[in-house]
């Protein structure tokens, strides 16, 4: 088995549109949640979230291309020329049919099945644009990246609701660790950030009016944002021939299903994941120094989460940081993993642990050390990041520092 590490990585989001702006955000704690602007937002109970705000694409694409892209897909290629660019590559090094690109997404082309929609019967027209199908379907991001880049490898999306980055990610890791692939484009892009968008998820009634506020007593629901993440990961062996600075191991990766029901999360099922990457990278829970918690605010999963975190790491499960960094960038959906994973790989190279912000009301149901509201300097080895989707669909990462 191929050790396989992170050379690069690129993210847009509404704390900024680069890496460097986004771990600045999240070292001062900076809220990136607001008032949305888009048509039709006042017909909408909810009307806050975490917006890219003041985005250009017109500025950043070739116009014959943008009639093909989606806003999820934009954001999915400028975070992976940001990614290309940090591992210092302008073309994938060696044989390009073993590079490949894995991009997860929950709603695909979420905006343009919008647009489509609001022709057709708000505006009663005849006809949708004719590249509507090419720009809805959820695996374009994944094309489009593996055409900008030529990438001829294994190249598909993955949809798993809320887990979709890290079961990306992760199965990214297992091709380069199995010598299926040799290096991979991965991680996530969501935009579902429209009318019919928060129409839908308004229905299940687990939006907050005001506020994201994970692990607190006074949390009253999830907070939408939008955006990307994408990462190279290469063999370490390719990476040290190159002579390419590492940002961390990916050292362990599990996903299970709970099998039980469609919205409610199980605590077993997030157990036996965070077993299970333990498992994958041989270490014991006591080796872990930092949880980023998938911690989306609302009552279900935080109780949820708190107690599998308790039930695997014991006494040390109140000790051990754990942070969800959703209360600023938002709950990025099946990006969110990806934008996540940005706070681990600072933890492990900067040591500096992303805190938990809006949290002012302990909750005694989720007795953690959620890194309340300011950002903490810690000496960070290994980190664990977790996802646990709608359907039951949980993915779970471990990486270190080389």
């Amino acid at each position: 088995m191929r050790r396989v590490v992170v050379t690069g990585a690129g993210t847009v989001n509404a704390l900024a549109p680069d890496v460097v702006g986004t771990l600045a955000a999240m070292k001062e704690g900076r809220c990136g949640i607001g008032a949305l602007a888009f048509a039709d937002v006042e017909r909408l109970t909810i009307r806050i979230g975490a917006q890219v705000k003041d985005f250009a694409p017109e500025a950043l694409f070739e116009k014959s291309k943008l009639s093909f892209y989606d806003r999820f897909t934009q954001f999915g290629l400028l975070a992976a020329r940001e990614a290309m660019g940090q591992a210092g590559l302008t073309e994938v090094p060696g044989d390009p049919t073993r590079w490949g690109a894995i991009i997860g997404t929950a709603g695909g082309g979420n905006a343009t099945v919008n647009e489509a929609y609001r022709a057709v019967y708000a505006e009663n027209k005849n006809r949708v644009h004719p590249f509507t199908v090419p720009k809805l379907m959820s695996n374009a991001a994944a094309s489009h990246i593996s055409m900008d880049w030529g990438l001829m490898g294994p190249s598909f999306a993955v949809a798993t609701a809320c887990a979709s980055s890290n079961h990306a990610i992760g199965l990214a890791y297992q091709m380069i660790r199995s010598g299926m692939a040799d290096g991979m484009l991965a991680g996530g892009a969501e935009s579902m950030l429209n009318f019919g968008g928060l129409k839908a998820w308004e229905g299940l009634r687990v939006m907050s009016p005001d506020g994201c506020r994970p692990f607190a007593a006074n949390r009253n629901g999830m907070v939408q944002g939008e955006g990307a993440g994408v990462f190279v990961l290469e063999s370490y062996d390719s990476a040290q021939a190159r002579g390419a600075t590492i940002l961390a191991e990916i050292t362990g990766f599990a996903m299970c299903s709970d099998a039980g029901d469609i919205v409610m999360p199980s605590r077993d099922g997030a157990a036996r994941a965070m077993r299970g990457a333990l498992t994958d990278a041989g270490i014991s829970a006591d080796q872990v120094d930092y949880i980023n918690a998938h911690g989306t605010g609302t009552n279900a999963n935080d109780r949820t989460e708190a107690a599998a975190i308790l039930e695997v790491f014991g006494d040390r499960g109140m000790v051990v940081p754990v942070s969800s960094t959703k209360a600023m960038h938002g709950h990025c959906i099946g990006a969110t993993g990806a934008v996540e994973l940005l706070a681990c790989l600072m933890a492990l190279n900067e040591g500096v642990i992303a805190p938990t912000v809006n949290h002012d009301t302990p909750d005694p149901d989720c007795p953690l050390d959620v890194v309340p509201n300011t950002a903490r300097e810690a000496k960070v080895q290994t980190v664990m990041s977790n996802a646990f989707a709608f359907g039951g669909l949980n993915a779970v990462l471990l990486l270190s520092k080389v």
